[in-house]
């Protein structure tokens, strides 16, 4: 099952019902509705719950039952009905703990740009409350909203200078290589999540979970190219209305040669699947790639052979 062949989840207007419900009434009064939504989602969307199991029985057994499932759910629930209140209230109303933001901080302020490589783990939306204590530095965000069309719809409305941050992932590659240089010559960040490839795009194998799994090499690619360093970025949910922010120097030079090309993208991708399975042992219900993470049909293309023309 690919994650980009299952419809969105949930009707324009039920998303549009919560949203104001949301807005009108607050936090408090909806979060009760979100165990009744986890359940119907939990009967209804088969294949999701069917990953869910198999991914808790990896790395928590003993929640591979229904209650595991609905926990999950549950806490994927959780974060997005937060983001609206991020973009409504921004980040006050929720308790918000740092780790590592010096090392970003650093990052920034060396003015060669930052990419900030984060995954569907907790709320990568989250992330952007770094930019309290940094108003002045550019901040881009590379998302492919058509997977999520009306859900993003719906919640950039509430916000709308949250979505002029946003670079579209499928936009015209030149356009989108032209968008990330000038972020970069601004000494700006890159947000962009580095665990789930689209179709077309070049990708690398690392161990996560025991098992190989299939990323991205456009993180590494772009920091290469961009000559910027990488910092890892995870916002893990800890129940109710608290956050704990994770930065970490993933790395401050990457170079991305030529000729050991495919060696030097497995090397970055596996450094990225360690941490970041170090984060989803410490938060395991923060996963939230409902699909066969492990297992899923690749027809991207690999880094090897074609690897000139699907960088290019």
């Amino acid at each position: 099952m690919k994650w980009q062949h299952r419809p969105e989840a949930g009707g324009r207007f039920a998303i549009w019902l919560i949203r104001e419900t949301a807005r009108v009434f607050g936090r408090g009064f909806v979060r009760p509705f979100l165990y009744p939504i986890s359940l119907y989602f939990y009967l209804r969307r088969v294949p999701e719950r069917r990953v869910s199991k198999a991914y808790l029985a990896r790395i928590a057994p003993a929640q591979a039952n229904a209650l595991g499932v609905l926990k999950h759910i549950h806490a994927f629930a959780s974060t997005i009905l937060d983001r609206m209140f991020f973009l409504l209230q921004g980040f006050k109303p929720f308790e918000i703990v740092l780790h590592g933001f010096d090392q970003l901080q650093q990052q920034i302020e060396r003015g060669r740009g930052v990419l900030l490589l984060g995954a569907h783990v907790g709320s990568f939306e989250l992330l952007r409350a770094f930019k309290h204590g940094n108003t002045g530095v550019v901040l881009k965000v590379v998302m492919d909203q058509q997977q999520t069309h009306a859900l993003n719809s719906l919640l950039y409305a509430l916000n709308p200078d949250f979505a002029e941050q946003i670079i579209e992932a499928g936009a015209d590659p030149i356009g989108l290589a032209l968008a990330l240089r000038d972020v970069a010559a601004q000494g700006g960040v890159i947000g962009l999540l580095g665990d789930r490839s689209r179709p077309g795009e070049l990708t690398v194998d690392a161990e996560f979970l025991g098992e190989r799994a299939t990323f991205p090499a456009a993180p590494y690619l772009i920091a290469s190219a961009l000559e910027m360093p990488v910092v890892l970025g995870v916002g893990l949910y800890r129940g109710r209305n608290r956050y704990e922010l994770y930065f970490e120097t993933l790395g401050e030079s990457i170079k991305i040669p030529r000729n050991a090309r495919a060696a030097a993208l497995q090397n970055w991708a596996q450094r990225y699947a360690a941490r970041l399975e170090h984060y989803v042992r410490m938060a395991p219900f923060n996963w939230f790639n409902f699909y066969d993470f492990w297992h899923c049909p690749a027809d991207e293309p690999r880094a090897r052979g074609d690897a000139d023309r699907a960088v290019a």
